[in-house]
């Protein structure tokens, strides 16, 4: 169980978690011009800080349940302790919503279950509303959504994941959808406890068009990209864990063995790009930065290429096991031959430590996937930036009535509870003896948990970034606490916690940099072929997106602190 696992390239490509899906990949096309409606305020840039300030709700903390490790450094909390339910705590102690009906669009992972199921039941009757849900396929979601807004029949909750908010989907958010401000703003949301427990740089994140519209998932601004490693075997072996691009590039050719089907790792780009420093690129605009007075973007700097060539060099020299040679690392799950010692260490998302642990239990005790500590590429301490706070968001309609918009946060309300109350078991797991069993603690799902309590609920709002696993404490505890040390090397950009839209026109202007990576660090491309594609975007515009992030910076100032 890990909810709001990690935010940024983690969540666009490795939504495989426990939390919501099994893979979301962005899909693309021309969203139609009719989108973004006439209606809505500013189409591009962002809210000043000031603004912001005006329209953020209130933080209060939640003091219902105590975490066994408080967050730190941008970590999650985390829970390593048995769950009791006999002592499970209450944070709606009454119903806030009036019986209305509310229909909610969201992506969905996987067989969504039948309408009207025990879950769905259950949770409706906890809340007071009757939530009607309109799941899509989270594969190709951002297609529906752009005919979904581009259309008059808009359901009452859009959900709208970061990744998705291309082409003409930001301006249809401001168009489309209400400003939640008269109901949460400062003081306001003191009416919904649970989000005022929200962190504050994930409310921010929810300012679209001056107005504060989204309800958000707020997730930990440590990078959820980790490289994870078979500590078992590292022991057996005697391996090291490097401490540098040299050791790593050493302890592969010790580990890789082609003829006896062992190879060191995948492809390990992404920690390429944490080692070297390079600015993140996960979300925009967390790739630009404001450095010695000039505004740059992650492509132009030496750490980018110097990342791309150490990658290039593994591919090199024989390492990297030939599934990732094929570009098969990011589409056919890593699991099994991970599992079966075929390579020791890929980079991925964070909560794959806990997911690739409890599929081992059983059938292999003495396996062990531990998260190796990112290095600095010369042997000192990394240069790691932080990604967004909240990544994604659920909307309401702006034609819903007042008593729908109540509705809407009663539900959220209830989404938001804390991890050890009675709603958040709840929503996360449904109903004891029908959903779930526990045993010693352990809340372990039913078949009927499994085909009904799927990433619905949870997907309409989320408490503060949480961490527990019953089940495997230990895995919690060393999540938590890698967080906390990669957090304590996490700068954060300019631009962090900003909610900005870019002029349309530059849209698809970066759209080939991360095809040509991946042909680059495959031997397919040289980095003078990158070199070259740089030169290109400036002259096709980036430049000219370059001023205009200046300007965005100089007018509205930095939320980064």
């Amino acid at each position: 169980m890990t909810p709001n696992a990690a935010s940024g390239p983690s969540r666009r490509k490795f939504l495989a978690s426990t939390a919501v899906a099994t893979a979301a990949v962005a899909g693309g096309m021309p969203l139609l011009s009719a989108c973004g409606g006439s209606e809505g305020g500013s189409r591009d840039g962002t809210t000043s800080d000031k603004e912001a300030k005006e329209l953020l709700p209130a933080f209060v903390a939640s003091n219902v349940v105590a975490p066994d490790i408080p967050s730190k450094n941008g970590s999650s909390i985390g829970f390593t302790s048995k769950l009791d339910l006999a002592d499970l705590k209450t944070s709606v102690p009454e119903k806030l919503g009036k019986g209305g009906e509310v229909t909610v669009m969201s992506p969905f992972w996987g067989s969504p279950p039948g309408g009207g199921n025990a879950y769905y039941r259950a949770m409706n009757d906890m809340i007071g509303v009757d939530v009607r849900w309109q799941n899509q396929d989270g594969n190709t979601y951002e297609q529906k959504l752009g005919a979904v807004l581009a259309s008059s029949d808009v359901p009452d909750v859009v959900v709208v994941p970061s990744w998705n908010m291309n082409g003409r989907i930001p301006s249809a958010i401001m168009g489309k959808f209400a400003d939640l401000g008269p109901y949460l703003s400062g003081d306001a949301v003191k009416d919904y406890p649970n989000l005022a427990a929200i962190p504050t740089d994930a409310w921010r994140r929810s300012i679209f068009g001056g107005k504060l519209r989204g309800l958000p998932q707020p997730a930990p601004y440590v990078t959820g990209i980790v490289p994870l490693y078979r500590k078992d075997v590292f022991e057996k072996e005697g391996y090291e864990v490097p401490r540098s691009a040299d050791e790593f590039m050493a302890l592969a050719k010790d580990i890789t063995n082609a003829r006896a089907k062992r190879w060191a790792c995948l492809d390990m780009k992404w920690t390429a790009f944490q080692a070297f420093g390079v600015l993140s690129g996960s979300e925009k605009p967390l790739g630009w930065n404001l450095v010695d007075g000039k505004m740059v973007y992650r492509i132009e700097t030496d750490e980018y290429l110097e990342a791309l060539e150490w990658t290039r060099k593994l591919f090199a020299a024989g390492v990297v096991h030939p599934d990732a040679k094929l570009g098969k690392s990011q589409a056919t799950d890593p699991g099994p031959k991970f599992a079966s010692g075929e390579f020791l260490i890929y980079a991925n998302n964070i909560s794959q430590w806990w997911s690739r642990t409890a599929e081992q239990a059983v059938q292999n005790p003495e396996f062990e996937v531990w998260g190796m500590d990112v290095f600095g590429h010369d042997g000192g301490d990394p240069t790691l930036w932080a990604e967004q706070p909240a990544g994604i968001f659920a909307f309401v309609n702006k034609k819903a009535s007042k008593d729908v918009i109540r509705d809407v946060l009663a539900v959220a309300n209830v989404t938001a509870a804390p991890y050890g109350t009675k709603e958040y078991m709840a929503t996360n797991y449904g109903v004891e003896g029908t959903h779930y069993t526990v045993k010693d603690g352990v809340p372990t799902k039913t078949e009927q948990g499994n085909i009904d309590v799927m990433n619905a609920y949870v997907m309409v709002a989320s408490p503060a970034p949480t961490t527990a696993h019953p089940d495997f404490p230990e895995v919690a505890k060393g999540q938590v606490e890698w967080q906390q040390r990669m957090g304590a090397f996490t700068r954060k950009s300019a631009f962090y916690g900003m909610q900005i839209t870019e002029p349309t026109r530059y849209t698809n202007l970066s759209n080939d940099f991360e095809q040509l990576e991946d042909d680059i660090v495959r031997g397919r491309k040289k980095i003078g072929d990158m070199q070259q594609a740089v030169s290109d975007w400036r002259s096709k515009g980036g430049d000219e997106l370059r001023d205009w992030y200046k300007k965005l910076l100089d007018d509205s100032g930095s939320a980064a602190s």
